[in-house]
């Protein structure tokens, strides 16, 4: 009987209830838990051949569903109203971060999954290209737009913001030339990322010429990009620059290029037999994709023959690759069968007479 009591006793105190909502609470949070892996296995699984990072957002599905369990724990827990009331604000402000969180994981999953299947049909093509791009840049400005609303939510939750706030709103005219003016250059940086990511002027993985350097664009940003040059540094080139500036860009529309090679002869080089050479030369290596070989004299001085070269490849590396090969073959094709064509400065002398013409003495 005084057993009874007791447990009268503590199910009038809560105790005991707030027990089982605990008991309750971690089992779900595991059952959750528990499902969302299954789930995550079983997506990837049926997609074996893209690798989603899905752990990504293992932590934020977890920060929200002990966030659900400790809303519903708070009505049963014995606090008092004003403890109460700081828990729930606390739990509230949580809540906005992890939503928060969890939408930029999201973001960044589905990004992953857009790039890595647009790789697994071929990276080079042109279409793969625009999408990474588009792809990265909503996902950046997307972030920065769920960072202003978490922080906005977050600030809107005290009640002194509040009213700062609408203090604001009266004179957001004042305060809008203001910022504006103090944040122009921050704002005109920002409408060019978002300008670069509409129009595409640029995409990841573009052959750029930048400050006379050439480079493959790596990453693309709201205030910068990174061009990777060929030597393997990385120049951090402004957003702004690619709007204000003039660039060129080998691969826009497609990564195939045409190479020159600049030869200087004589003018002894039978230039039909050095045709002959330079269309052998590039039928025997797969660096040339079959489009263009040609030969032609663009320019004859006092002393030598300009020969002009032009090849075609499939990309920048290819054709690079290319030219030094044409080059290299040509020069040893003349040195061994035409030594005498290359450049060479003639002089010719006369043979005076022994006697002297004005017969003086």
């Amino acid at each position: 009987m005084d057993l009874v009591v007791r447990v009268w006793n503590s199910l009038q105190d809560g105790y005991l209830i707030s027990t089982i909502i605990v008991v309750f609470a971690l089992l779900f949070y595991l059952g959750a838990n528990t499902l969302f892996r299954k789930v995550i296995a079983a997506i990837r699984s049926s997609i074996r051949e893209i690798a989603i990072p899905l752990e990504l957002m293992v932590w934020p599905f977890r920060l929200l569903v002990l966030l659900f369990a400790l809303a519903v724990l708070i009505h049963y827990l014995p606090l008092s109203p004003d403890n109460r009331d700081i828990v729930r604000h606390t739990l509230l402000i949580i809540a906005i971060i992890g939503v928060s969180w969890f939408m930029m994981r999201l973001l960044r999953v589905f990004e992953q999954f857009i790039l890595q299947h647009y790789a697994s049909k071929g990276r080079e093509s042109e279409s793969a290209r625009k999408v990474a791009t588009h792809v990265s840049l909503a996902r950046k400005i997307l972030n920065v737009l769920l960072v202003l609303f978490a922080l906005s939510g977050v600030l809107m939750t005290f009640d002194t913001v509040r009213q700062v706030g609408l203090s604001i709103l009266a004179s957001a005219g004042i305060a809008g030339v203001m910022l504006g003016f103090a944040a122009q250059k921050s704002l005109t940086t920002l409408i060019s990322g978002i300008q670069i990511a509409i129009t595409q002027p640029i995409s990841i993985g573009d052959l750029v010429v930048v400050e006379n350097e050439s480079g493959r664009i790596e990453e693309i940003t709201l205030t910068y990009v990174v061009v990777r040059l060929w030597d393997q540094r990385r120049m951090i080139v402004p957003i702004t620059w690619f709007i204000d500036r003039p660039f060129e860009n080998w691969s826009r529309t497609s990564p195939e290029l045409l190479g020159t090679v600049f030869l200087y002869t004589d003018y002894a080089i039978p230039l039909e037999t050095l045709r002959n050479e330079l269309e052998r030369v590039v039928a025997s290596t797969p660096l040339w994709d079959g489009r263009v070989v040609k030969l032609e004299v663009t320019n004859a001085t006092d002393k030598s023959v300009e020969i002009r070269l032009l090849v075609s490849a499939a990309n920048s590396t290819d054709i690079w690759d290319l030219r030094c090969l044409v080059r290299e073959r040509l020069i040893e094709f003349i040195r061994g069968h035409f030594p005498e064509g290359f450049p060479r400065v003639r002089m010719e002398m006369g043979q005076s007479d022994a006697s002297d013409p004005s017969g003086g003495a």
